[in-house]
């Protein structure tokens, strides 16, 4: 069986053509032949959702579906997905969460509608009463093994708590106290889920990042992957979706947006939206939507000493001093996790999110002091260059003239 070192490899290098899933899948069966690991049962409960994110598990390939249901996970109750319906699924579910109690896995779909006491979401009828999504989790989150949240909206609240937010939509760890693995993604990628599922069945709980998103997949940002990061260190910027260059002109929130969408691709590892000619939305960020609004606009100038530092100035700087890579990480280090506020058509801002610590927090403002005093220093080193190049130029010029046939 794999190392965990090696697992760790094989998920962040898997790219394009060759799926994670695909490569995982042996390594599974592996496992259970060699008794390494059984097959948890995993409750799947959808709350406030669009099913968005189990129609993307539908479209896995290597393994599909079918494969995964089979041969890594005994799925015990699935509102999209039950044999049974009715009284026997709901008797299966009760009998999964008695009978298993700390050995099952509850994930999560949707944000937890937590309006007037939960009433805007039942899921099931129990003893002829209507159970709701909100009184289901707090029942069943205490006797889990695993409570994991799919999908931006079970993670965050997603679209389903965007503002006005009637429904009190809420992520899965604002209602229950117990540790939440998150997996964030307006639709996941199907390889998340795989990926997250095999970690801990080999070698329990994955490295989690502040937000509890496995490090996996979630520890560098879409700008640090991107293929179309050499257009923005050259300044070469796109000014409307579909055309080439870089896209952050036209809103795109890659700068600020941790995921591993470049290099794990969708639809069968075969495109992604930057790729595709259209910005990244940051549908994995906390506070999304609301916090990404409006999606094509640029994020939010940086105030340097120089002044405000918007996509304009900056390409010019790259052009110019080639130092492209500054402005990137400078406005990485004042935003990352705290895209800013923005107003659109009724949506209201949330509050930016805060550092993930003091020392954070300290870090990325020494960082920003430093890189803006080289930006000013490579500016002014500029000018002076500039002047010398010129009158040495002359001087040659003048040479040149002296030796050259010809009335002088």
């Amino acid at each position: 069986m794999l190392t965990r070192r090696e697992f760790l490899k094989l998920c962040t290098s898997a790219v394009l053509t060759t799926g994670l899933s695909q490569q995982l899948l042996p390594v599974m069966c592996q496992a259970f032949a060699e008794n390494k690991t059984i097959k948890p049962p995993v409750i799947w409960l959808e709350l406030g959702s669009c099913t968005g994110n189990s129609v993307s598990l539908d479209n896995a390939v290597n393994p599909s579906l079918d494969q995964l249901l089979t041969q890594m996970i005994d799925m015990r109750y699935n509102w999209l997905l039950n044999a049974a319906q009715g009284t026997e699924a709901v008797q299966a579910l009760i009998d999964t969460v008695e009978n298993e109690a700390g050995k099952f896995w509850l994930v999560i779909e949707g944000s937890v509608m937590t309006g007037d006491n939960g009433r805007f979401n039942h899921i099931f009828i129990r003893d002829n009463q209507m159970v709701t999504g909100m009184a289901a989790l707090q029942e069943f989150a205490p006797k889990a093994k695993y409570i994991i949240a799919v999908g931006t909206c079970a993670c965050f609240g997603g679209p389903g708590a965007a503002y006005p937010n009637p429904g009190g939509g809420k992520g899965v760890w604002e209602v229950i106290k117990q540790p939440v693995i998150n997996i964030p993604g307006c639709p996941i990628n199907p390889d998340w889920v795989t990926g997250t599922f095999s970690h801990l069945m080999l070698y329990g709980l994955p490295e989690l990042d502040s937000y509890n998103r496995p490090k996996l997949f979630f520890s560098q940002t879409i700008h640090d992957l991107c293929q179309r990061r050499q257009q923005f260190e050259d300044g070469i910027f796109a000014s409307f979706p579909g055309e080439s260059g870089c896209l952050y002109k036209v809103g795109c929130k890659g700068p600020v947006t941790y995921a591993d969408c470049p290099k794990r691709q969708w639809n069968h590892y075969v495109n992604w939206p930057v790729r595709a000619g259209a910005p990244c939305i940051g549908c994995v960020n906390p506070g999304f939507p609301d916090s990404s609004m409006p999606f094509y606009q640029h994020l939010p100038n940086i105030q340097t000493p120089l002044g405000a530092l918007d996509v304009k100035k900056f390409g010019a700087a790259a052009a110019g001093l080639g130092v492209a890579a500054v402005g990137a990480y400078l406005a990485t280090g004042v935003a990352a996790k705290r895209v800013g506020r923005h107003w659109q058509q009724g949506t209201k801002p949330k509050e930016t999110e805060p550092p993930e610590n003091l020392e954070q927090l300290k870090q990325e403002l020494d960082d920003l002091i430093r890189q803006q005093n080289k930006l000013i220093d490579a500016s002014q080193s500029l000018g002076q260059n500039k002047g010398r190049k010129k009158l040495r130029r002359t001087f040659r010029q003048k040479v040149a003239d002296f030796f050259r046939p010809g009335p002088k």
